[in-house]
């Protein structure tokens, strides 16, 4: 992978049609103890519509906080988020809402699905609130399943997963409202190596077939080798990180 190129190539116009999500000079700080903690200032980031990006960086540099300013759950204190080339400083609460439940899909280190319910059920959940019809919602869910090839594990509740198996259930759930956008938070983080592998795989292959541009933060060096490009936060900028 050849990530020399200039910081700035990767912002991203609002009208470049190939941008899925673009953050143009984002900005945010945090109050330590009186003081100002200035966690990204003017970071720029394009993601394109099937392109998978890492995001490498320490602890403490930001990278939550990007992927949650990407995501619409955390407005920045400057700059603007672009979803789909629609500009996201302005809209409301509820507007950002509708955008996170539609275009915006999240998988985290934790698997975060609901114990009660089984994995099949899991994946209708955001659907049904979508406000798809149970049956269509259950069609959805059965094919990423057979997909993930969690075909035979559909009636199955969280607890009585692997963890490797809970995780391509929360990357199904993700991706069930076909999402242009799916940021990852470490989610590989908590697996072993070969399950890690594995998990990965089976999300390169869902993400191929359906063109969802894709943020990946992780600290797995390997996995970063193995998508389009690698991308790392210093000083509250992003720039191009060589794997």
């Amino acid at each position: 992978m050849d990530a020399r190129a200039n910081p700035g190539a990767n912002a991203a116009s609002p009208q470049d049609g190939s941008s899925v999500l673009a953050l143009r000079r984002i900005t945010r700080s945090f109050d330590e103890g009186g003081r100002a903690l200035h966690v990204l200032s003017g970071a720029d980031l394009a993601l394109a519509a099937g392109e998978m990006v890492a995001l490498v960086a320490p602890s403490g540099t930001g990278k939550s906080t990007l992927l949650h300013i990407a995501g619409l759950l955390e407005r920045p204190d400057g700059g603007e988020v672009y979803v789909v080339g629609q500009k996201c400083s302005e809209l409301t609460d509820d507007e950002r809402t509708a955008i996170r439940r539609n275009d915006v899909g999240f998988v985290y280190q934790f698997h975060h699905l609901l114990p009660e319910f089984t994995a099949l059920e899991n994946i209708m959940m955001p659907q049904m609130i979508r406000g798809l019809p149970k049956n269509v919602a259950a069609e959805r869910a059965k094919e990423l399943l057979e997909y993930l090839r969690l075909g035979a594990r559909a009636g199955h509740r969280p607890s009585e997963l692997s963890g490797g198996e809970q995780q391509r259930v929360a990357v199904a759930r993700a991706v069930a409202n076909a999402p242009r956008i799916l940021l990852l938070d470490e989610p590989t983080g908590n697996l072993d190596p070969k399950t890690a592998h594995y998990v990965f795989e089976a999300l390169q292959a869902l993400v191929r077939a359906s063109g969802v541009g894709t943020l990946f933060a992780t600290h797995n060096m390997d996995l970063a080798a193995r998508m389009d490009r690698a991308i790392t936060l210093e000083n509250g900028l992003v720039h191009p990180l060589e794997t």
